[in-house]
């Protein structure tokens, strides 16, 4: 099979005209709802009524888990988003998916149809194999006499190939606080990969000054998430950055309740019940992104850590650190603030991971490695002293300083096998941060960290900023004050970060630039700023 064109991996030039036209296609235009048939596939009938006329792909579509052979397309029918069904019912809906090596799907290389279903929310995760690796793909779905939009995917490299590999990672996007202006930019940057680090929907209302507005309540239930998800999936921006590139997702708390550990939350301590309205959470989660059939929940259980390698370029590790934790320590009660200290958190029977993580994430790290290692998770992995000037150390309970022997785990094993070249690129603390990494105060790092600030999440003041990067010399960069996301470029010698931020995110008009830029030398991990 023979790609219209070279298959560039890593390329940092701007779109190309084709990919221009799709970006422009998905913001402005959405679906196409075609009136009549599709050429040998005919409208379907849901009872008495089709649904010619009613766009099936308010939702988008998406792809996701690439790997030098298959990517993932995903999409769900949901003609009335927001109804607990959306406005779908209980009928099953075959749905025709295609795979095309150019946008106009004149050299197609996949099709087949799936068959949607009301137990799944008419969501489709269609896994294609037998790819070419290192090259872009065109995709749409067809069903009821509706066409989706057309999205680009990307299979990454094979073994072997050590070209170099662009990825723009994010969170932390709470709906009602801004617009999606990062992710038009991030659509218009069309990177090779987008990695999603948590916080993809929030479950409560906070923050100043709203710009838009939650439609019901704190969700618990499996319909009120599945319309939670509507609600955000529903955003413009949001589905032209899902139709650009493939993504990589895990989640965080703010997908099921603020500041959960494994079985409770502060504000639902019976195991039982929140357990419940955990499996609704994480049905509806796997329900809405571009993953494969074998991550979706049994209960309240899901297995979405994994590893994949991108050629001889990168290795990259994502990692679950909220099912699995054990409780907060150190205050009383179960909540994971104010700031405190106390031995318990060095307990090195405690983890952020879980034993069966860590011992999977020790072995991955045993294999052999690439030119970068990346660690993909949630939250500010740096140790940050967050006390008040003249109080005594203080710590979040909810970050790694709360699982201090995990942490010192990880990086353990990261010095052992992959020094100097490993990145960690986390999210959740609504602020940009590049830190070194070390196992101990004042020791050479041994790998560095890059937090993606935050959609739209509001980050923390800029004195608080300067306070803890005063105390925490490590934290060589901070910014709260702006709302975007992470571009790397990983190649041979080096990784070069740039923080991509909105000029704002309560004017739907705002402007992307870069906030800052940063080199990583392979085989010298810190950061340096330039």
């Amino acid at each position: 099979m023979n790609p219209s064109g070279p298959c560039r991996f890593g390329d940092p030039q701007p779109p190309s005209g084709a990919r221009r036209r799709l970006l422009r296609i998905a913001v402005a235009g959405g679906p196409v709802v075609v009136a009549a048939s599709l050429a040998g596939f005919p409208l379907l009938r849901l009872g008495a009524q089709t649904l010619a006329g009613r766009d099936p792909f308010t939702l988008g579509i998406a792809s996701g888990c690439p790997t030098a052979q298959s990517v993932v397309l995903w999409t769900r029918l949901a003609p009335d988003p927001l109804s607990p069904d959306g406005g779908m019912g209980t009928a099953e809906v075959d749905v025709l998916w295609e795979l095309a090596q150019d946008p106009g799907f004149q050299r197609m290389v996949r099709s087949g149809t799936a068959t949607a279903r009301a137990d799944d929310a008419h969501s489709l995760h269609v896994e294609v194999n037998g790819l070419q690796a290192a090259c872009d793909y065109w995709y749409r779905f067809s069903a009821a006499g509706a066409r989706s939009a057309t999205g680009r995917t990307r299979t990454a490299p094979a073994p072997g190939d050590a070209r170099a590999v662009r990825v723009a990672f994010c969170a932390c996007q709470q709906y009602e606080q801004g617009y999606y202006i990062a992710y038009r930019d991030m659509a218009q940057q069309s990177p090779d990969l987008v990695l999603h680090l948590g916080d993809y929907i929030y479950e409560s209302s906070w923050g100043r000054a709203h710009v838009r507005h939650h439609v019901g309540g704190i969700p618990t239930t499996l319909p009120a998430y599945r319309a939670r998800y509507a609600l955000y999936k529903g955003d413009a921006d949001l589905q032209a950055a899902h139709a650009a590139s493939p993504w990589l997702v895990t989640w965080d708390d703010h997908e099921v309740a603020n500041d959960y550990t494994n079985d409770i939350s502060p504000l639902l301590t019976d195991p039982a019940q929140f357990l419940a309205m955990r499996a609704a959470a994480y049905r509806a989660w796997w329900e809405h992104m571009p993953v494969p059939l074998h991550m979706r929940p049994v209960g309240a259980q899901a297995r979405i850590h994994g590893r994949w390698r991108f050629g001889d370029m990168l290795d990259l590790v994502m990692l679950d650190a909220r099912q699995h934790r054990d409780h907060h320590v150190c205050l009383f009660g179960r909540s994971a603030s104010p700031p405190v200290d106390c031995a318990d958190r060095h307990d090195p029977a405690r983890s952020m991971l879980g034993a069966e993580q860590e011992a999977w994430f020790s072995r991955e790290m045993a294999r052999p490695a690439p030119h970068w290692t990346v660690v993909a998770q949630t939250t500010l992995m740096a140790p940050v002293d967050r006390a008040r000037d003249g109080e005594p150390s203080g710590y979040w309970m909810d970050g790694w300083d709360g699982y201090a022997a995990t942490r010192d785990r990880l990086l353990g094993a990261l010095q052992q096998r992959r020094p100097g070249s490993a990145l960690v690129l986390s999210g959740d603390v609504h602020a940009f941060w590049a830190a070194d990494l070390s196992r101990r105060p004042g020791e050479r790092p041994m790998a560095t960290e890059f937090v993606g600030g935050a959609i739209t999440s509001e980050g923390p003041s800029a004195a608080t900023v300067k306070r803890q990067m005063a105390r925490n010399p490590h934290l060589r960069y901070g910014r709260g004050d702006r709302q975007g996301y992470g571009l790397v470029t990983l190649a041979p010698d080096n990784a070069q970060v740039s923080f991509r931020a909105a000029s704002t995110v309560k004017s739907p008009t705002a402007s992307v630039d870069t906030l800052a830029r940063f080199v990583v030398e392979a085989g010298r991990a810190g950061v340096v700023q330039g």
